[in-house]
């Protein structure tokens, strides 16, 4: 069997469309989780274990990869002719542990993630066992050269049980010099044991100021930052994802079809239904369902506030208020989003019809929209 060039092979952290988070030196609108870092260090009691969360997409792979950096760059202690203590955890580009980290040869740093199975040519679904007790071993052998040594997991979330016990234990007893910089966008799914042998450094979701120069940095244009950063919750990974999939203008034609409640307008829907259907569509599956899924979740938040969020997209807001007028009306739409998810996920299980699956959602959106709208 041939073997799968290293090239070929997917990175399972990497956003497409966008740069691999080692290779994104500026951290944007995450000030807060930096200075908390840079005080921990400066202390000089700076724990062995940090757990890095936040939403999917905020930036917390670019941060571990920025701290490791940091770590690898910056001198241990000297005692009484130590350096200043560091203003900042940033490394210039031409640093030489900068330029190793950007060709993957910077032999302190170790990279936990899920595997690539070479025999079923695809990605595994979880971080076994066996790559915690690789990582053990890249501990061992490198504790010769001295110096820091760093460890970065993502996510943590995607260990099982086996993996995720062994990860205990080197929380429990680590290695002298090294720091385990744990990513996880459900620190829930955790172990507590785990979480409680980390310190926490939580990120927000961005702004629309943030949001628009995390594109640009990015290498994407936004026209609308407000509206996209609405949109995308203040994720840079699902701006991305919109931008990529045209999820703007995806969302309008969907406000403008939503508008027809509760007297649906059948032809547009099942054109919208048959855009996420057939091979090679996937993808654009996927965000109509998260879009209506985002949908119903802004309506029964504006009914449970009073008011309507910032708009994603002009006429959303009329839209909303009109849907949504009462706490009663948004308890309906958040348990028609719960039911509608549940269906979703089984329908996949079972390889529904992609466009009958779709068609089925809009139809029960249309039907609850004439229980609670005026016709």
């Amino acid at each position: 069997m041939a073997q799968t060039a290293l090239e070929d092979i997917p990175e399972p952290d990497r956003v497409e469309g966008a740069p691999h988070p080692r290779d994104t030196l500026q951290l944007i609108g995450q000030d807060a989780a930096e200075a908390e870092f840079l005080a921990s260090f400066s202390s000089g009691r700076l724990h062995h274990g940090w757990l890095v969360t936040g939403p999917l997409g905020v930036g917390k792979a670019t941060f571990a990869w920025k701290l490791a950096r940091f770590l690898l760059a910056t001198p241990e202690d000297g005692g009484m002719f130590a350096a200043p203590p560091p203003e900042t955890l940033d490394i210039a580009a031409d640093h030489p542990v900068a330029r190793r980290i950007a060709s993957q040869a910077e032999g302190r740093l170790f990279l936990l993630r899920r595997a690539w199975d070479e025999d079923k040519k695809k990605l595994k679904t979880v971080i076994s066992v066996d790559d915690v007790r690789r990582m053990k071993s890249f501990f061992s052998l490198s504790s010769a050269d001295g110096g820091r040594r760093v460890a970065i997991v993502d996510p943590a979330d995607e260990m099982n049980p086996s993996a995720a016990n062994a990860l205990l234990k080197l929380l429990e007893e680590p290695p002298a010099g090294v720091t385990l910089i744990l990513i996880s966008h459900q620190p829930f799914r955790l172990l507590p044991t785990i979480r409680s042998r980390c310190r926490e450094l939580r990120l927000g979701p961005l702004g629309p100021a943030d949001m628009a120069q995390a594109m640009a940095a990015a290498g994407a244009v936004v026209e609308a930052p407000e509206a996209l950063a609405e949109l995308a919750g203040g994720s840079v990974g699902e701006a991305i994802r919109l931008t990529n999939l045209d999820g703007m203008r995806l969302y309008q034609s969907m406000i403008a079809l939503f508008a027809t409640l509760p007297r649906l307008d059948r032809p547009r829907a099942l054109a919208l239904a048959e855009a996420g259907a057939g091979r090679g569509n996937e993808p654009k599956f996927e965000l109509i369902l998260t879009l209506l899924d985002l949908f119903l979740a802004r309506l029964a938040r504006a009914g449970t506030m009073g008011y309507c969020p910032p708009e994603a997209c002009p006429g959303e807001a009329a839209l909303i208020a009109r849907l949504s007028p009462s706490p009663w009306a948004a308890r309906t739409w958040a348990e028609l989003a719960q039911t509608l998810g549940l269906r979703a996920r089984r329908g996949r299980a079972v390889n529904l019809d992609p466009a009958a699956l779709l068609m089925d959602m809009l139809l029960r959106i249309d039907e609850t929209a004439g229980l609670l709208a005026p016709r």
